[in-house]
């Protein structure tokens, strides 16, 4: 990054998130702190018209398992079972995690702004799914200016239904996300970035 006179502390935090796969339950900070930074980064994370269309279940303990296990028997009968050992380590992967916040879109209230606003109408949902990215990235930050990992899987739709009725999630609630979260077990490797002129243009 070029030498900036602006404050950057935001594009360090930036940069220090990523994604961290090797993750693991060696963490001080309590179940009720973590929920609540998660929380509050989905609140200040802005959306179209303010609609607040993001939702999101911030799972711990045996909640934290049911997830992955719902993905672990929903995979299993879907992936050939001679080719499942990879897949079954990978979701044990995630499991390993402290917990998992579950990402969803409120689509009755995207459905109300197609209505209301009909001339925006084909936008919404491009919309929505650019709000539930800025809270990702919001939560994901936050957890590691915390010295906490994360990563972001789509198991959905797969998983949708199970997940609903799993944890009494409102049918209105369209799941997006799934981002495991805990101790970094080992840090992430390094990050290769494309040539600044074929990704910017700066006119002036």
């Amino acid at each position: 990054m070029e030498a900036l006179n602006m404050q950057n502390e935001t594009l360090k935090l930036a940069a220090q998130r990523r994604s961290i796969y090797a993750l693991g339950k060696n963490v001080t900070e309590s179940q009720d702190e973590i929920a609540s930074v998660i929380k509050e980064a989905v609140r200040v994370s802005p959306t179209a018209f303010n609609s607040q269309t993001t939702r999101a279940v911030i799972t711990f303990g045996d909640s934290h398992d049911k997830v992955w296990d719902i993905v672990m028997e929903t995979l299993r009968k879907a992936v050939p079972a001679e080719s499942f050992a990879g897949t079954e380590a990978k979701i044990n992967g995630f499991k390993a995690a402290y917990g998992t916040t579950l990402l969803f879109t409120e689509m009755d209230t995207i459905a109300n702004l197609k209505e209301n606003f009909a001339l925006y109408a084909d936008n919404f949902d491009d919309w929505s799914e650019q709000g539930i990215g800025l809270a990702m990235q919001n939560i994901w930050t936050v957890l590691a200016e915390n010295k906490l990992g994360a990563n972001v899987q789509h198991y959905n739709p797969l998983i949708d239904e199970a997940i609903h009725e799993a944890f009494g999630i409102p049918t209105s609630w369209r799941l997006r996300a799934q981002m495991p979260f805990g101790s970094i077990e080992a840090p992430a490797g390094d990050k290769d970035f494309m040539d600044d002129n074929d990704r910017f243009k700066v006119l002036k």
